[in-house]
């Protein structure tokens, strides 16, 4: 069975948060070994102190602890006769206290208000996901992506240096994390997640930062797969047969076919037959996917589509009946309403 997407998002901020913390602890390292460094000292200056004194302790533990109980307000033993060490007993507590009181505190602040440190955290939500998704590009049309791909129940990341708030909110309520940066920066798509990424798809109205990102992200990861945005049609296909992007010019411009491209898919345009909106998907079948091994009368019947071709070592064949078994490597051409294909096209992978 597969894991609800609520679970899923439930599971997946729980990791995030996991990884936060430690990235706080990483970055307040230097506060904590400070303290250590100075109750391990103070701790071995109180034992020779002490031998020099008259007022000898056991061993150097036992004077570490001592000096670890004293920054804590907490003293383990009477208290000393000699002025220096009741001058050890006066000091160490304000020493130890200070040390890790200002670092605790911006600890503190910083772990229970992520929302001033809202970069990091989204940053923490991205470094969980693998096989995901990185959009490139908030705006109108990224945003419709993001609701197809969230309607295959696909995980994304976006990228958007300077997003509008009702994006943001937008996107947000969907779960999807927002990595406020320049993508065309190494570091921002390192963050997003690219040597783990599925696709990534660029969105964004200029050509030239989309082919400048594609290609940073092919050479961060070889075998991600690139859906780009191009306005000219010409140069979308010279993209296409030169570096094997899926490049969608401007007039076959829509939501749908990127979010279809993301996930190894293509769909057309939604067509209007007798006031039913319909697309033509050609899907690939993965192996281990809920569509392997199924009658083509069994898909049709749950997913409400009608398959017109199956195309099956090499040969293809059209209408096939009902009881065609479809099986890993198939190549699916399927007739149906965009979200019963985007269904589809998610149990295919």
């Amino acid at each position: 069975m597969k894991p609800q997407p609520f679970k899923r998002s439930k599971r997946l901020k729980l990791r995030a948060g996991w990884r936060d913390t430690t990235l706080l602890l990483r970055e307040f390292r230097a506060p904590l070994l400070i303290f250590l460094v100075t109750i391990l000292g103070g701790g071995i200056g109180y034992y020779y102190l002490a031998l020099l004194v008259e007022e000898p302790v056991r061993n150097i533990p036992e004077a570490v602890y001592i000096v670890l109980t004293l920054a804590f307000l907490q003293p383990s033993v009477a208290f000393p006769e000699h002025p220096l060490l009741e001058l050890y007993h006066f000091v160490m507590p304000v020493i130890g206290i200070s040390i890790l009181a200002l670092g605790l505190a911006d600890f503190g602040i910083m772990l229970f208000n992520r929302k001033a440190r809202s970069k990091e955290w989204e940053m923490a939500l991205a470094s969980t996901l693998n096989k995901h998704h990185i959009l490139v590009g908030l705006g109108h049309l990224g945003y419709n992506v993001i609701q197809n791909l969230k309607g295959m129940d696909q995980q994304i990341t976006v990228i958007e240096l300077n997003p509008s708030a009702d994006l943001v909110t937008a996107v947000h309520g969907l779960d999807v994390p927002i990595i406020h940066d320049d993508a065309s920066r190494e570091l921002a798509l390192e963050a997003a997640g690219i040597a783990r990424a599925y696709s990534i798809i660029l969105c964004t109205q200029d050509d030239a930062l989309n082919l400048k990102i594609a290609l940073k992200a092919r050479n961060l990861n070889p075998q991600v797969r690139v859906v780009i945005r191009i306005f000219d049609e010409d140069f979308a296909k010279a993209l296409s047969e030169q570096f094997g992007f899926i490049a969608v010019s401007g007039t076959a411009l829509a939501a749908p076919a990127f979010a279809a491209s993301a996930t190894g898919a293509d769909i057309t345009r939604p067509i209007s037959i007798e006031g039913e909106a319909l697309s033509l998907a050609r899907i690939s079948v993965a192996s281990g996917s809920l569509m392997e091994n199924q009658t083509v009368g069994q898909i049709e019947d749950h997913y409400l589509v009608s398959i017109i071709l199956v195309r099956q070592g090499g040969k293809s064949e059209f209408h096939p009946t009902d009881r065609h078994l479809i099986k890993a490597q198939d190549m699916v051409a399927v007739l149906g309403r965009p979200d019963r294909l985007h269904l589809l096209i998610h149990d295919s992978q």
